[in-house]
């Protein structure tokens, strides 16, 4: 393992839930490894194999962070070890096959059918371990007619519809900022890897699980994909603003953009009487009730704008806490991993580098009242 980050870190391993928990990581990239970080993070012990010179792909994608480290494999490989094995080798797969034997978990995301040409299919491998759990992550799932295609997140957000649902209307198809359909997917297998642990206490036997990246691209549409199935046609796009709930979204106030979330009709109430001075709103017809203010958007919102643009945004959050409408500034991502809120939270963990600081997110779960540690930093290769 790499060096714990604190002594009381590693103290807490014991009594994390997936302690004992042995997670064999022959996947790379994102969703694999991002499902083998999850349960890392709960205690499980990750042993990552990686080829013995390039690792990682993702050890060459992002910034350096150290000789053999980049901030885009430490995003998704903290609570780690890493092995380096030659899978091309009789000695490397012979290795791998002695800790498959080992492992409560294994999780690969190989082309469909090269697991098992190596050996290291769920056949092969449960055979001597008939209580494996073994998780495959594939881009279209291992029996349909695309079964061989390659799967990659830009893609499968284009043919999931994702980009048709983001940004704003009239605009070209938009990608999501960070690879939401590989987040998702590795945070899916997670939830079904510990599924058939749970499971496997009852029964001693293990299951083959499958996640395909198309399968969980067309997952999170969640409410938009079920609008267009109703609809018949593609829902509108409406960028920040929310397609069901108005006022809800980001607006500008004189000095800069904030985040304003008018929930209920009560609310709204609150909303003109005490941030914008505009009483006479909630009583027009228009605009009495969610449904009216969302069906006459284009004539209420242009209103709300301009009353917003008069104030500075320091007073309208003010108000609007005042009020007990939800609101909050817009940030810049520098600005909100160094924020007093960030640092409250305990959500970023730096530790000195081999040159300068190296920074780690933490789990974002917390147990008891106590966050889950960062027992060990994304490891160099090998090690």
């Amino acid at each position: 393992m790499s060096e714990p980050v604190s002594e009381a870190a590693a103290a807490v391993a014991a009594d994390l839930p997936l302690a004992g928990v042995r997670v064999l990581d022959l996947s790379r990239i994102l969703a694999g490894p991002w499902c083998a970080q999850v349960l890392g993070d709960f205690g499980a012990d990750v042993v990552k194999v990686e080829h013995p010179e390039r690792g990682d792909d993702t050890r060459d994608w992002g910034l350096r962070t150290g000789a053999t480290n980049t901030s885009y494999f430490d995003a998704v490989n903290r609570n780690k070890s890493s092995v380096a094995i030659d899978l091309s080798t009789p000695e490397g797969l012979a290795r791998v096959k002695a800790m498959a034997r080992e492992s409560d978990v294994v999780i690969e995301n190989f082309k469909t059918g090269g697991a098992d040409r190596l050996g290291l299919g769920y056949d092969a491998l449960s055979r001597e371990n008939p209580g494996l759990i073994y998780c495959s992550i594939t881009g279209y799932g291992s029996g349909g007619p695309e079964a061989t295609r390659p799967g990659y997140d830009l893609l499968v957000q284009g043919e999931a519809g994702l980009m048709a649902l983001n940004g704003e209307a009239g605009q070209p198809p938009l990608k999501f900022g960070v690879a939401a359909v590989d987040l998702f997917t590795g945070q899916y297998a997670a939830q079904a890897v510990l599924a058939a642990l749970y499971q496997r206490t009852r029964t001693g036997k293990g299951r083959r699980l499958e996640l395909a990246l198309f399968d969980c691209g067309l997952a999170i549409t969640s409410y938009y994909g079920l609008e267009a199935l109703v609809q018949g046609e593609d829902p509108p796009r409406y960028g920040n603003a929310h397609p069901s709930i108005v006022p809800y979204g980001v607006f500008e106030a004189a000095d800069g953009p904030l985040v304003i979330t008018v929930g209920n009709n009560a609310q709204f109430r609150r909303f003109c009487v005490g941030v914008i001075g505009r009483p006479e709103l909630p009583d027009d017809p228009r605009f009495a009730t969610n449904l009216e203010r969302s069906r006459n958007r284009d004539v209420l919102l242009p209103q709300l704008r301009a009353e917003l643009l008069k104030h500075h945004r320091a007073d309208l959050l003010a108000r609007l806490r005042a009020e007990g409408i939800p609101a909050g500034e817009v940030l810049g991502l520098h600005q909100a991993l160094t924020s007093e809120r960030a640092a409250a939270a305990g959500m970023v963990v730096e530790t000195p580098g081999e040159s300068a600081p190296r920074w780690v997110l933490a789990p974002p779960y917390r147990l008891d009242g106590r966050r889950l540690p960062v027992r060990a930093l994304p490891p160099p290769l090998g090690s």
